[in-house]
């Protein structure tokens, strides 16, 4: 069985990738989440002309060397000047307060010398100075903030501003992960004769906890067609959303998930991907539930994870796919072989830009490699490989 390219196992997955849903929720919950319809400003922003300095409201008309005017009242953020601003009058206000009619211009009160209800300037007149006009920010009905944006504090803080109360956001996923192998224990256990720790689904949780709704951890199954089915079932009772497996990908004697899953009623739409490291991954769907299997090795189990669930997760609530970085190399690149490599390589900056630098390491189980690593360099089939300053296209791993 030939191995598929990766844009076409990608293509594959994302066209089981459900329509997005929207849901609305309270703005103070709503950072982090993506939006599923834009921020739409509800009123003009200032909503009248605002003072942008602590001085006085003037007519500029009036300000003169020696020319003093009559102070008349103050104008104060929430509670403005109730009259007008007549010829040779000014008003004493504040930042954020209204500019009464009449007035056209602030000037600050480090130019003013003030004697008892008299005012006169120091500085020249400027029509207009330190006035924010109404609507200067944004105006009724601006589209402020596009759909496919993730919130951040920035736009939460504009969606406040123009007065909004809840947001409708995508509906995140329920996601459930599962790991198999007869020779894993949970961090924490002291390790026996044959034994290693899983790490899989503890880094696999946090990497896509920002898509999603729920993240259940089902545990550890070993290779037992009795046990690996019972577990199976009962996830499946739950309808996650997205299933995910590590381990048991592949074909040898004791890689169960494949069967158990098609006996459960999964159909599977591929299971092997002309990738490294990565090339036993699984995917397919039972009912609403899309189903990955991924294989065993730490680094195989991140690295699919990234270039194929990732983007999953991305379409699931909207957002665009971030563009290949395209950087030059700091060290060159060996020749690669018929499948693609996904090479981890360290993030440099130098005097001239960002540059990577490629890891020497390509074994499936160096996580620690993994850890140091700030990107992947997407490095074609039977590439010849690259010298130093050459670009080439990279994932960001976090």
């Amino acid at each position: 069985m030939s191995l598929l390219p990766v844009e076409d196992a990608l293509a594959a997955i994302l066209a089981r990738v459900p329509e997005i849903v929207p849901e609305t929720v309270d703005l103070s919950a709503a950072a982090g989440r993506v939006l599923a319809a834009p921020i739409i400003a509800q009123h003009d922003q200032p909503p009248f002309d605002a003072s942008a300095m602590d001085g006085y409201a003037l007519r500029a008309a009036d300000v003169a060397p020696d020319q003093w005017l009559d102070v008349v009242g103050t104008s104060q953020a929430g509670a403005g000047f109730a009259g007008s601003v007549g010829p040779c009058q000014a008003i004493r206000i504040f930042t954020g307060a209204p500019v009464p009619p009449g007035a056209d211009m602030v000037i600050m009160q480090e130019e003013a010398i003030r004697e008892g209800d008299r005012v006169r300037f120091t500085a020249p007149a400027r029509l207009g100075h330190s006035i924010r006009p109404r609507g200067n920010d944004f105006t009724t009905g601006d589209t402020l903030v596009e759909p496919g944006t993730r919130l951040l504090p920035m736009q939460i803080a504009v969606a406040a501003a123009a007065n909004c109360g809840s947001l409708a956001v995508a509906r995140r996923p329920r996601i459930a992960l599962l790991a198999t192998g007869d020779e894993l224990v949970i961090p924490g256990t002291p390790l026996g004769p044959d034994q290693i720790v899983a790490s899989n689904s503890f880094g696999l949780a946090p990497l896509f906890a920002p898509y999603a709704d729920q993240i259940a951890n089902l545990g550890i199954v070993p290779d037992r067609v009795d046990l690996l089915r019972g577990t199976l079932a009962l996830a499946f009772a739950d309808e996650p959303d997205i299933l995910v497996t590590t381990g048991g990908a592949s074909v040898g004697e004791h890689d169960l998930v494949q069967d158990v899953l098609k006996d459960l009623g999964v159909t599977l739409d591929f299971w092997r991907i002309n990738m490294r490291p990565g090339k036993p991954l699984m995917f397919g769907t039972r009912g609403k539930t899309l189903v990955f299997g991924l294989p065993g090795n730490p680094v195989s189990a991140m690295v699919t994870a990234i270039v194929f669930i990732l983007p999953a997760l991305r379409r699931w609530l909207g957002q665009a796919e971030p563009h290949f970085w395209r950087l030059p190399l700091l060290a060159p690149t060996p020749p690669n072989s018929a499948r693609r490599h996904f090479m981890r390589a360290h993030l440099v900056h130098t005097e001239t830009g960002p540059a990577l630098m490629p890891s020497a390491q390509t074994d499936s189980g160096h996580t620690s490699s993994l850890a140091q690593a700030d990107m992947l360099i997407v490095q074609p089939e039977h590439d010849p490989g690259q010298p130093i300053g050459a670009l080439v296209d990279a994932l960001p791993i976090n």
